[in-house]
């Protein structure tokens, strides 16, 4: 294959000349703190999976239902030996270009695979139109040329084409870019979003995100009481093409209650009699109320919803992230004594539980 060129502008590379356009990206935003040869870094084999079940099945499911092409010819963009595409999709081909020969050649899905350094060189070794699908899962954050990579996504895909770009909260941080470690999730969300707008081919991105879950019981970090791994995705079409109008996601946690407002108030009132949680109808627990001088309570036990599926607790980890207030969701509480409904914060799912006295 003939080895494809940098590309380049009047004044560099386009992320060259972002940086230099734009106040909003340093000179240094997309260093890393290892800037050690990518492919000695990715020759080491990782066959393991960087993101919980739940995560991963989430992942899946959004693949699943955003690829609506009939045998579509899909790129698996920094692959491994995993590319998360379901069983029901039937693509016609599948690519894989990443860095570790091993973890790609092992890979059970791909039809065909390269070796290839997108921060070397952000050309991708394919013709214009080639592919209806480009995937790219949990490697945005150690894209250092992103700007030129997502133009070069545009190229390649089809008009009308898919570039979804899915991502999470956990990384390699000696391999992410500078301005990703230092962005709040809200913020990269925004600076995906920048780097589809900045190629200026695709259209209006869309957003999609999975938070507050609870983490799988089986989950080797299930001890910590922390949710499941959040999943965010940005995606959008290659402009010029009209095709079957896919399933527009913007998010797998409702912030809205399921539950009619006046069937929700029907069973918050009938708590005194039922003992249940009006969110998820389980039973409540009897909850020894914590004494000390800076919590001065007037009862001894209250009840408590101890259900880490309810959808109030995990609703409640991204609402109290959008108030600022990240690593924090809550439990419903009951106060019998004075027949009033409460919220109690936790900060993880352990909180509060050595006090069930029942």
């Amino acid at each position: 294959m003939e080895e494809p060129h940098a590309l380049k502008t009047n004044n560099g590379s386009l992320t060259e000349q972002v940086l230099c356009d734009d106040p909003l990206f340093r000179e240094d935003a997309f260093s890393r703190s290892d800037e050690s040869d990518d492919s000695i870094f990715y020759t080491t084999d990782r066959f393991v999976q960087h993101l919980d079940s739940l995560a991963l099945a989430t992942v899946e499911k959004l693949i699943g239902d955003l690829v609506i092409e009939e045998n579509p010819v899909i790129l698996d963009l920094m692959a491994s030996w995993d590319s998360h595409i379901p069983s029901s999709l039937r693509p016609e081909r599948v690519v894989g270009l990443g860095l570790n020969r091993n973890e790609l050649s092992k890979n059970p899905v791909l039809t065909e695979w390269c070796l290839h350094d997108l921060n070397k060189n952000p050309i991708l070794p394919f013709s214009d139109s080639t592919f209806d699908v480009v995937l790219n899962v949990v490697s945005v954050d150690y894209m250092t040329k992103p700007f030129d990579v997502f133009r070069e996504v545009s190229r390649i895909l089809t008009p009308g084409g898919l570039f979804l770009v899915i991502f999470s909260s956990r990384m390699f941080e000696q391999k992410a870019v500078k301005i990703w470690r230092q962005s709040s999730e809200e913020e990269r969300v925004l600076l995906v979003e920048e780097f589809f707008k900045r190629a200026k081919s695709f259209t209006r991105p869309q957003l999609f995100a999975s938070t507050g879950k609870p983490r799988p019981k089986d989950d080797k970090y299930a001890h910590l009481g922390i949710p499941s791994d959040p999943i965010y995705a940005v995606y959008a079409e290659k402009k010029g093409g009209k095709r079957q109008e896919r399933p527009r996601h913007t998010s797998a946690v409702s912030h809205e209650y399921p539950l009619d407002p006046e069937e929700l108030r029907r069973r918050k009132a009938a708590v005194k009699h039922t003992l249940r949680c009006p969110h998820c109808e389980l039973t409540l627990r009897k909850w020894e109320v914590p004494q000390n001088p800076f919590t001065q309570w007037d009862v001894d036990f209250m009840y408590v919803c101890f259900n880490d599926e309810c959808p109030y607790l995990v609703q409640g980890w991204e609402v109290m992230k959008q108030q600022g207030n990240s690593g924090i969701s809550y439990r419903f509480t009951y106060n019998s004594y004075r027949d009033r409904c409460l919220s109690v914060p936790v900060p993880n799912l352990h909180a509060l539980k050595e006090g069930i006295i029942d």
